[in-house]
C-alpha cells in the first residue's frame, strides 16, 4: 500500500475493500451469467428475454469496472481472475442451459444476492464514514432491487 491520505485509514480501507471485492465478485458472476443466458435464451419470450438480458449485462459491465476502480481508490489491488472471482462470489454458478423461466429465476436469485452482499458493504462504508462507497453502492442497490423486480415481473 501507498500513503494515502483520503481521511479513512488504513484499516477501514482494507475491510471496505474487502467487502467491494465480494461485490465485484457477485457483480462479475452475474454479468456472466447474464450473457450467456442472453446468448442460449430460447422459448416464446425469446425476444424479450433476450434484449432484456442484453440491457442487463451492459449495465453490468460499467458496474464492474465502477467498483473495481473504487477498490483501486482505497489503494487495494482488485480481483481480476475467474479464479478469484469463484472463490470470492456468492452465485453460484450454471450448469447446461437452463429453460428460459429458470434462467429468470436464476437471474433474479442472483440480483437479490448482490444486494444483500451491497447491504453489508454499506454497513462497513457507513462506519468508516466513507461517503463515495456508500453512493456508489447505494446506487447499485437501487439498481439490482429494480432489476430483480422487473425479473420477477416476467413470471407473473
Amino acid at each position: 500500500m501507498t500513503d494515502i491520505d483520503i481521511g479513512i485509514n488504513e484499516k477501514n480501507r482494507v475491510m471496505i475493500a474487502e467487502g467491494l471485492k465480494k461485490l465485484l465478485a457477485d457483480s462479475y458472476t452475474l454479468y456472466l451469467q447474464t450473457h450467456n443466458f442472453h446468448w442460449n435464451v430460447t422459448g416464446p419470450q425469446f425476444r424479450e428475454l433476450h434484449l432484456m438480458f442484453e440491457e442487463h449485462y451492459t449495465e453490468l459491465a460499467v458496474a464492474v469496472d465502477d467498483i473495481a476502480e473504487r477498490i483501486r481508490t482505497l489503494d487495494v489491488p482488485a480481483p481480476g481472475t475467474y479464479k478469484e472471482f469463484a472463490r470470492l462470489s456468492s452465485i453460484e454458478e450454471v450448469e447446461g442451459v437452463p429453460a428460459a423461466a429458470e434462467m429468470v429465476d436464476r437471474l433474479t436469485k442472483g440480483h437479490e444476492q448482490v444486494v444483500k452482499t451491497a447491504r453489508e458493504v454499506l454497513k462497513l462504508a457507513q462506519e468508516a464514514d466513507d461517503e463515495s462507497t456508500a453512493a456508489l453502492v447505494g446506487d447499485r442497490m437501487r439498481i439490482h432491487e429494480k432489476t430483480s423486480w422487473m425479473l420477477r415481473a416476467t413470471r407473473q
